[in-house]
């Protein structure tokens, strides 16, 4: 399946520790994008391995991830506002 996977991590005493682990764990599945952006096709195992490594580090009263799915990349239409990208060259 394809993931976009982003994430927004409350920046307090934690919140850096907690961000430079979520990149880390979240770039060894995906493909980082933008930011807090990532990208990629992955096996429902593999996404099943990503939320848990990912759980032991959300703070769930301060911290938000959201995961779009989609069977395939290619139901997905991309539009570019402003400096367009290369890295999103995942999306059609």
């Amino acid at each position: 399946m394809y993931v976009v996977l982003m994430y927004d991590i409350m920046m307090d005493e934690c919140g850096a520790r907690v961000q430079r682990k979520t990149f880390k764990i979240c770039k060894r599945y995906l493909t980082h994008i933008q930011k807090s952006v990532f990208e990629g096709n992955l096996s429902e195992l593999n996404l099943m391995k990503l939320k848990n490594e990912l759980s032991a580090y959300i703070r769930q009263d301060k911290d938000c991830f959201i995961i779009f799915r989609s069977r395939d990349e290619k139901w997905l239409d991309k539009e570019f506002l402003g400096k367009e990208d290369d890295k999103t060259s995942n999306f059609f």
